[in-house]
């Protein structure tokens, strides 16, 4: 009997001493059964403050080894404009690289994961062999909200094919002056448009739940992406098109034009904000505290976390980085939770560290900051789901993402000009005809037709920056087989005399840019493109397609001109534009920006008092599809 005592004595204390392991063991920030409120504070209440600046920390991949993930508890990894594992790399060798970084975030303490963010803002445009869809300046011209939610979802299929779980998209600048570089980014200069395209929101994050509370963050699942409208506010208002510089509007502007896509973002369940460059009537946007938190977090309720630009804080002072600890307080304070440093981590870190301990910034600020941070990550299941796998590698690239990608080129081309006179159209082209010329240096070259954001952060030129159909190879391959196509990037005026074309296209536009590099306050198409439309368009009927990422200068050559085209920045699939050109399908598109006469206009929009453009908004000529030609 003593000897039973004993025994259920050492079961009870078993018993007992299992409990408090389980019970140690049970955290609840790791139950996905727990309501999400219940998971973060759990969570925040274990964390450090080492851990949680790290959490507001992100770094370019770059510098992102295992010992600083592990040493720092960095909360976010991306990689900047043409930072990639290795040139060409597979989708598999980027799933290795961001797991290994993972792997390496999960490791410590507390293990939580990392996020990994990237620019795919036309497609995921840093890999090769992705689909490269056209520029947000093409899309705007469709008017099609579903079409860009289709190009949502397939882009963040891509994204996710490789590992990563979150995009720097959707652009929602208005771009009101077309100097502006990064005016391709935007799909329109009509604030009107741009709010309807904010669809590619539920495409990259998922049809919202309907019962969703606005302003809270929604990721659908593995195939879909955490969205970042971008960039706030006021980007594509600056004085001359000046990337990052002031926008002067009051405030009926400011709210009325730029503002109003975040509305509809936010109630579409964006989970970040990107802050702009660029300042408002003098205030930098990354200091503005009155418009980050009283306005985006406060009126328009936002849950998600606000992310700054690259090395953005440090350009809150003229020269960058002039006085970082105010630049840290400023950005902080003004109520940016996610500091894109991307490589000077020690620094930042330090300081903002010295910052709270000196009781400049408050410990509140900080744990608003992690929390919208902690609550992305939730809501996506990177808590539950933190490692890539290869089940999405077929998607980089799919033939179903290419088609979309030519329905979308096709969309989004805008007819000009159709015949010297209405009764006479050149377009559509015929397929069968003795002898053709293409010319023009953009006709056959995939990285003027991609444009900038392509590999590289520039863009690059050539054939061989990635997979796609140039516009020659595609206009070769729809005309019929005893159409002679002869190829002169640049023929003097007797060659194409002598030749007796039966037409030509002509292809010309602006060479590859990005951000500051693309301001221009000429806006002339590339040399030797002018020389080409003149020698070609004097001598034979001619069809000039444009490749930019704007309205150019055009008016010396119009009258020159048969037919004209405005293809804006196509991407991969040139075989949309020959498509449209030989008529299986009709032209549609209508501009969503004003076609200047001459730059001496700028800035000239729509609903402008003296509004006399070369084209004016909302231009575009149609044709119908031609069954046999």
């Amino acid at each position: 009997m003593r000897r039973y005592s004993i025994s259920m004595k050492v079961f009870v204390l078993f018993c007992c001493l299992w409990a408090v392991i389980v019970e140690a063991e049970y955290l609840k920030y790791k139950d996905p059964k727990q309501p999400m409120v219940t998971r973060i504070k759990d969570l925040m209440k274990r964390m450090t403050l080492e851990e949680k600046i790290g959490q507001m920390t992100q770094i370019e991949r770059k510098v992102a080894s295992v010992d600083v993930m592990k040493q720092y508890f960095i909360g976010s990894v991306l990689s900047g404009g043409g930072s990639v594992p290795a040139p060409k790399a597979s989708a598999e060798d980027w799933i290795n690289m961001v797991n290994d970084i993972q792997m390496a975030a999960l490791s410590t303490r507390l293990g939580i994961p990392m996020i990994y963010g990237i620019d795919a803002v036309h497609g995921h445009n840093n890999v090769y062999n992705a689909t490269i869809f056209p520029h947000n300046i093409g899309l705007g011209v469709t008017r099609d909200p579903d079409l860009v939610k289709r190009i949502g979802a397939a882009t963040a299929l891509e994204v996710r094919a490789t590992g990563i779980p979150y995009a720097f998209a959707p652009c929602i600048a208005v771009c009101r002056d077309p100097r502006w570089g990064r005016c391709y980014e935007s799909y329109s200069e009509d604030h009107k448009i741009v709010r309807t395209m904010t669809e590619i929101i539920h495409g990259l994050q998922g049809d919202l739940p309907a019962n969703s509370r606005k302003g809270v963050p929604f990721v659908g699942g593995k195939s879909n992406v955490a969205a970042c409208a971008k960039h706030f506010v006021g980007d594509g208002g600056t004085v001359g098109g000046i990337d990052a510089n002031n926008t002067v509007i009051n405030s009926n502007g400011l709210y009325g034009i730029h503002m109003s896509a975040y509305y509809d973002s936010i109630i579409k369940g964006v989970s970040t904000v990107m802050v702009s460059y660029s300042s408002w009537n003098g205030v930098k946007m990354h200091a503005h505290r009155d418009l980050v938190t009283g306005f985006l977090k406060g009126k328009l309720k936002f849950r998600g976390f606000v992310i700054s630009d690259w090395e953005g804080i440090d350009r809150i002072t003229s020269p960058p980085h002039a006085n970082y600890t105010y630049s840290v307080q400023a950005g902080v304070s003004a109520g940016i939770d996610m500091v894109m440093v991307p490589t000077n981590y020690t620094e930042f870190i330090d300081t903002l560290t010295q910052l709270v301990k000196d009781s400049v910034i408050p410990m509140s600020r900080i744990d608003d900051a992690v929390k919208r941070i902690l609550r992305v990550k939730f809501t996506m299941g990177l808590f539950e789901n933190p490692l890539a796998d290869l089940s999405l590698v077929n998607q980089l690239g799919s033939q179903e993402h290419r088609e979309l990608a030519r329905e979308a080129v096709r969309k989004s081309l805008v007819l000009l000009k159709n015949g010297k006179s209405a009764s006479q159209p050149l377009l559509p082209l015929p397929k069968k005809a003795p002898k053709i010329l293409v010319a023009g240096s953009h006709a056959d070259n995939l990285g003027y037709q991609c444009g900038g954001w392509t590999i590289e952060w520039q863009g690059a030129a050539g054939n061989d920056l990635t997979v796609g159909t140039t516009i020659l190879s595609a206009i070769k391959k729809t005309v019929d087989p005893s159409t002679q196509v002869v190829y002169q990037q640049n023929p003097d005026a007797n060659f194409v005399k002598s030749n007796e074309f039966d037409y030509a296209v002509v292809v010309v536009g602006e060479v590859p840019y990005a951000e500051i590099l693309g301001d221009s306050t000429n806006l002339t198409i590339t040399d030797p493109g002018p020389s080409t439309i003149n020698n070609v368009c004097g001598a034979v009927k001619c069809v000039v397609v444009v490749v930019s990422g704007r309205p150019v200068v055009l008016e010396p050559y119009v009258d020159k001109i048969d037919a004209l085209v405005a293809a804006w920045l196509p991407g991969t699939e040139g075989q949309g534009v020959a498509d449209v050109l030989f008529g299986d399908y009709g032209f549609t598109g209508k501009l969503a920006r004003t076609w200047f006469k001459s730059v001496d206009q700028l800035p000239m929009n729509v609903g402008d008092r003296h509004y006399d453009p070369l084209f004016p908004f909302g231009s575009g000529l149609t044709t119908q599809p031609v069954k046999m030609n």
